[in-house]
C-alpha cells in the first residue's frame, strides 16, 4: 500500500506502539479522540499486539500476569494520559514510576505504577485495572462504530505485520482499515516507502530517531481525523 493512499481523513486513529512515540505526535497533530490501551506501553514485538487483538484483549495485564520488568530503560515517571503527575506540584517533583510486564502478551507498562517508598508496586493495580478496563471498552465501542480506522505502530518486521493484518481483518469483521508502519533504518537521512505487498499494510521506512518532531511531521500532516 502506497503512502498517498493513507493521506486521508479518518474516523479513528489507534496507536499500537511500540512506544509512547505514535500517542505523542498523534497528541500533537489532534488525531487522538480518547486514550487507548498501548498508548503509553512499551510492545516490543507487532506479533503480541496482534495476538493481544486476536484474543480481545483477554486477560490484559491480569495480576497473576505481571511481573516487576528486569529490562533497563532510561529513567520513567507516572503519568496520567501522558501528563506528568508531581509529588510536589510547586517544586516539580515528578513521581517515578515501575516497569511492570505483562508476561503473557510481553507488554510493558511504564508509567502508570507509581514508585512510593514502603508502598508495593501491587497498591495501585485496582485503580489503574479499573483504568485500563475503560480504555479497552472504549476502544471496542470506537473500532465497532468506525468506519475505516487506522493504526499507526513504530517499528514491526513484516512476519509481525502480516499477522495483525490478519488479527485485524478477523476482529473487525472484513472491515476496511489501514495499518501504517514506520520503520527506523540507521543511517537512512530520508523517509521512504517500501512495498511489503499487503493490501492494507503502508511501511515507511524513516531515519531512527524516534524523538524527531519533523519526521512524523512529515507523514502526520497529512492525515486528518474527522
Amino acid at each position: 500500500m502506497r503512502l498517498k493512499k493513507v493521506m486521508k481523513s479518518y474516523d479513528l486513529i489507534v496507536s499500537l506502539g511500540s512506544s509512547c512515540s505514535p500517542a505523542i505526535h498523534m497528541r500533537r497533530h489532534g488525531l487522538r479522540k480518547f486514550s487507548m490501551p498501548l498508548d503509553w506501553m512499551v510492545s516490543l514485538s507487532l506479533g503480541d499486539v496482534a495476538r493481544l487483538f486476536d484474543h480481545r484483549f483477554h486477560d490484559f495485564m491480569k495480576l497473576e500476569h505481571l511481573v516487576m520488568a528486569e529490562e533497563t530503560f532510561y529513567p520513567q515517571y507516572y503519568l496520567d494520559d501522558g501528563e506528568p503527575i508531581y509529588l510536589e506540584p510547586v517544586e516539580k517533583t515528578l513521581i517515578k514510576s515501575y516497569f511492570i510486564k505483562d508476561a503473557l502478551y510481553n507488554i510493558i507498562s511504564v508509567h502508570d505504577f507509581p514508585i512510593f517508598e514502603g508502598q508495593h508496586w501491587t497498591s495501585s493495580y485496582p485503580a489503574y485495572k479499573a483504568k485500563l478496563d475503560m480504555r479497552i471498552a472504549r476502544l471496542w465501542e470506537g473500532l465497532n462504530q468506525s468506519r475505516h480506522p487506522l493504526f499507526i505502530r513504530w517499528y514491526a518486521e513484516f512476519d509481525q505485520a502480516a499477522a495483525m493484518q490478519a488479527a485485524l481483518t478477523r476482529v473487525l469483521g472484513g472491515k476496511e482499515f489501514t495499518l501504517l508502519v514506520l520503520n527506523p533504518v540507521a543511517e537512512l537521512k530520508t523517509i521512504q516507502e517500501a512495498d511489503w505487498k499487503m493490501s492494507q499494510v503502508c511501511v515507511v521506512e524513516v531515519p531512527h530517531d524516534i524523538k524527531d518532531d519533523s519526521l512524523w511531521d512529515r507523514i502526520l500532516s497529512g492525515i486528518k481525523l474527522n
